[in-house]
């Protein structure tokens, strides 16, 4: 098929994209990683322009997955400064060095570009972001779009897959709590999400990008997304439920999260991508027995 480059191709969605095009036949994969570059992986700092410039001429990609970026909305909204430079100024870097090659850019997005009011929100959908998390994506969406014009934003939901601590997710992360049944525990049961494994994003961007070389008018904005409606309360219940442990001890909280203010309901229409036979979804039920089973404490 061709050449495809990954940046953060050591985080989450990263492992998963790297693993699924080193799957699939026909596909040459770099993937670019920093802080946790290792096997591999080539270690660039994406904030050094001529660094990336370089590595993309060398490599010269079809196809350049921008997935790294600052995902943390808590986080975003005590750094804005370092933020910007990561969502927006890195991905102008990295948009011009695959333009500059020639190479079909995906720059991975999210859900929070919506306020949450009207879903399922469509492609076509005006975006107005809640917080600076949300806010800074879609500066890099408009970035990336304009430095280069014939390329693709994928939105993505709230992610879980195949994870190396359970922080590393935002919903695996509740598991610590579900297994302290000692401890009452609030748990969010006001916002609706729709977790999505990385390996269904992984999938979706690799069909893409197969489609995309056969059909170089394939461009602009694209969702996907899990379709179970969840809060981070019936996620922890369910995780529960798995492996037969107690869940009298969470406690279903009916009010809006704190810290960064959230979409109330942001789900994502996939009809764009379903049209051209391109999806992949797995129940959550059962994926994340299978991602939670290492952590579980004997």
């Amino acid at each position: 098929m061709g050449r495809v480059l990954i940046t953060g191709a050591s985080g989450l969605l990263g492992r998963a994209l790297m693993q699924e095009f080193q799957g699939a036949t026909g596909w040459e994969v770099l993937g670019l990683a920093y802080s946790r570059a290792g096997g591999s992986l080539k270690k660039v700092d994406l904030r050094d322009p001529a660094a990336v410039r370089e590595t993309v001429q060398e490599f010269k990609p079809d196809v350049l997955i921008h997935s790294a970026a600052q995902r943390r909305p808590d986080v975003v909204e005590k750094d804005e400064e370092a933020t910007r430079v990561l969502n927006v100024d890195v991905t102008r870097t990295v948009a011009q060095a695959a333009v500059d090659v020639g190479a079909f850019l995906v720059f991975i997005s999210t859900d929070y570009v919506f306020d949450g009011k009207s879903p399922p929100h469509k492609v076509t959908d005006p975006p107005n972001p809640l917080n600076k998390y949300g806010i800074s994506k879609l500066a890099g969406e408009r970035t990336a779009l304009e430095v280069a014009k014939d390329g693709a934003v994928l939105r993505v939901p709230i992610l879980y897959g195949p994870i190396e601590t359970v922080d590393e997710s935002a919903v695996t992360v509740l598991f610590s709590a579900v297994q302290n049944s000692e401890k009452t525990a609030k748990m969010s049961d006001y916002e609706r999400r729709y977790p999505t494994h990385v390996g269904d994003i992984a999938v979706v961007c690799r069909q893409l990008a197969e489609k995309r070389l056969q059909d170089p008018s394939l461009l602009g904005v694209f969702h996907w997304s899990g379709d179970e409606e969840m809060t981070k309360y019936t996620m922890a219940v369910t995780m529960a439920e798995v492996f037969n442990l107690p869940s009298s001890h969470l406690l279903a909280d009916k009010e809006p999260s704190g810290g960064a203010p959230r979409p109330y309901n942001a789900h994502l229409d996939v009809s764009r991508l379903q049209e051209l036979g391109i999806g992949k979804t797995r129940p959550f039920k059962e994926s994340i027995k299978e991602v939670l089973q290492p952590f579980l404490k004997k």
